[in-house]
């Protein structure tokens, strides 16, 4: 059984930062294209970063280019997303996923197994 566990969220001031983990269990990770994803309150889940199977091709939605950067560690079967410069903006919970496919994919659709959430809060 896949299991995807997030951890690192919680409350910070703007203009702090956070890591948040996600230990995956149950597959082989170094197989799949990993992501986060996060859900801000009445709004709908939106795509964040992904990085590719071996670690080497990543993305990110506009809103956190050059503040947050995913990375992989297929030793430890874990990926991370570092996140600088938070603003209240970035407050929802993150989801860390797992797709079949080893490109890089964006769409929430794509992927096929999802953590339970860990919730980041950016206070002013």
């Amino acid at each position: 059984q896949v299991q995807l566990v997030e951890s690192g969220g919680g409350l910070v001031q703007a203009g702090g930062s956070l890591r948040l983990s996600c230990a995956v269990s149950g597959h082989t990770f170094s197989s799949h294209a990993m992501g986060w994803f996060r859900q801000a309150p009445g709004k709908e889940r939106e795509f964040v970063a992904a990085v590719d199977w071996t670690g080497s091709d990543t993305h990110y939605a506009d809103s956190v280019e050059g503040r947050f950067t995913i990375s992989r560690d297929n030793a430890k079967n874990t990926v991370t997303l570092q996140m600088n410069d938070l603003t209240q903006k970035d407050t929802a919970i993150y989801y860390c996923a797992l797709s079949y496919s080893r490109l890089l994919l964006v769409a929430s659709s794509d992927y096929d197994y999802w953590g339970q959430g860990t919730q980041v809060t950016v206070s002013s």
